[in-house]
């Protein structure tokens, strides 16, 4: 999370976010769509630097905002408002559902792209999002474009530490396979793994913090996290200093890195 200043051009915007996987994140924002209590820890541990009462009275904008959980949750611990956006209608619906509760957020069909908010919110996040775009220092520049001088940018990625062996074995059967077939297709086929993921936790697989964090979901819990590893076009896992790079070349100061469940 840091300091703002300026942005850089946009590049195409149809061919950027075609070469994304909005309509394949549609398709599960649209299917698991309901709101878990435990997904308020999740969202915790995802934005380290805000305890609940730092969000109270500020203004953001949610980039990628998906079924709008990361929305929700600001809004329950007293933020002012804000903007939530996305591109695939699945994603809107359950979005303006789970929002719905909260009249001063304004869901919106936009892309990190074409986000063009100028020095309007206290704050501008984006979970789980900028990893898996192809400009992600666009989406990046336009988030910092957004936020009032002196406020804040804040983003949660994939990390590469702890994670080699997916880098090595399971990404390259990502993008030769799953981001190729239909995505009803990829959903079925998430059933297998979720399986063993489910039996090795349950076996007492806890060498990192995250697996001792989603031993206590259940099973479509941790199906819609393997579905979601499985579905994208995209998917970069960033060293530390990667992440640094992107952030101070936006522009960015006070840059502060938190490892999260010690893989992101």
């Amino acid at each position: 999370m840091s300091e703002a200043p300026p942005s850089t051009p946009a590049p195409d915007t149809a061919s950027a976010v075609h070469s994304g996987s909005a309509d394949r994140f549609g398709y599960e924002w649209g299917r698991y769509a309901e709101l878990k209590g435990i997904y308020e820890e999740q969202f915790r541990r995802w934005t380290p630097f805000m305890a609940p009462e730092d969000w109270r009275g500020l203004t953001f904008v949610d980039v990628g905002c998906g079924m709008g959980r990361n929305s929700h949750w600001p809004m329950s611990y007293g933020a002012a408002g804000g903007l939530a956006i996305d591109i695939d209608e699945r994603s809107l619906a359950s979005a303006r559902t789970t929002l719905a509760p909260h009249p001063a957020m304004e869901v919106r069909r936009q892309s990190a792209y074409e986000l063009d908010e100028v020095e309007r919110f206290d704050l501008a996040f984006s979970i789980g999002v900028i990893h898996h775009l192809a400009y992600p220092e666009t989406a990046l520049a336009n988030m910092v474009r957004a936020v009032k001088p002196g406020g804040r940018v804040m983003i949660w990625v994939y990390g590469r530490e702890n994670n080699g062996w997916i880098v090595r074995f399971a990404d390259p059967l990502r993008k030769a396979l799953f981001s190729r077939l239909p995505i009803g297709l990829v959903h079925a086929l998430s059933l297998p793994p979720t399986a063993l993921l489910w039996l090795a936790l349950r076996l007492g697989l806890d060498r990192l913090e995250y697996f001792r964090l989603i031993r206590r979901f259940d099973f479509a819990h941790l199906r819609s996290i393997v579905f979601d590893q499985m579905l994208p076009k995209i998917a970069n896992y960033w060293r530390r200093d990667e992440v640094e790079a992107l952030m101070t070349g936006a522009g960015l100061e006070d840059v502060r890195l938190a490892w999260v469940n010690e893989i992101s």
